[in-house]
């Protein structure tokens, strides 16, 4: 089921009043059109990934927990789920799945996923950040690679609904990047120091903040400097 499909344009090119970036069929890494939020070249990119080590991280835990064995599936909000790889793995383990994402392009190829047959376990909503709105209480937040793309005059808001989303008891799983990544210098991105991205969780028991940093390449040889940190954490009770 779609909640919601706005009528508004969610290309950000539109926004600005831009032309669309010419269409980009060379192989290459899946940073590289993300870096200039050419998503459908994004998205297939990482087609045939797996799913994000946060979210398996996340689900083991919850898999060792006797409160999570009961008739009703537990919700996960899929915040940024794009083309549905991180959905196709909670739907596959029986968890009810919210998927928000502010492109169009990656909603459709979720649904033409043959894992995604028509159910009341899925709920998609198709919203850009500002436009994110109140959020249901969850059991999980996942948000893998999606919350730095949030422009940071929203980012404040935005996590606020995350927290206040998650029950106490749930977790969040997904990524924030780092002060020293190569995007940092992008004014519509969102990022944090080591220290700022923990204070981000004063809420929660930290289960995994793994930092990565290192260099990235593409076929021409553009360099990018990777700085993230990988984090799942579990709501106090």
């Amino acid at each position: 089921m779609i909640e919601r499909m706005t009528d508004r344009s969610l290309h950000p090119w539109d926004e600005r009043g831009e032309s669309p970036p010419p269409p980009n069929s060379e192989g290459g890494p899946a940073w590289e059109p993300a870096a200039r939020r050419d998503w459908p070249t994004y998205f297939a990119r990482i087609e045939g990934k797996p799913p994000r080590k946060t979210l398996l991280d996340a689900l083991h835990r919850f898999d060792a927990e006797e409160t999570m064995r009961g008739p009703t599936p537990p919700l996960c909000i899929d915040l940024g789920c794009g083309s549905g790889i991180d959905a196709a793995e909670l739907r596959r383990r029986g968890w009810a799945v919210f998927g928000i994402d502010g492109h169009r392009e990656g909603l459709q190829r979720l649904l033409a996923r043959p894992e995604f047959e028509p159910s009341p376990l899925l709920t998609l909503r198709l919203a850009l950040f500002e436009d994110l709105g109140p959020l249901p209480p969850c059991r999980l937040l996942n948000a893998s690679f999606s919350l730095p793309f949030c422009e940071p005059a929203h980012f404040e808001r935005v996590w606020s609904a995350c927290v206040e989303a998650i029950e106490p008891g749930g977790r969040f799983a997904g990524q924030f990047f780092g002060d020293r990544d190569t995007w940092a210098s992008i004014p519509d991105r969102t990022h944090r120091s080591r220290d700022a991205a923990r204070a981000c969780f004063d809420w929660a028991e930290i289960e995994m903040f793994d930092e990565e940093e290192r260099d990235g390449e593409d076929a021409k040889g553009n360099v990018k400097h990777w700085h993230v940190f990988h984090i799942v954490a579990r709501k106090r009770t």
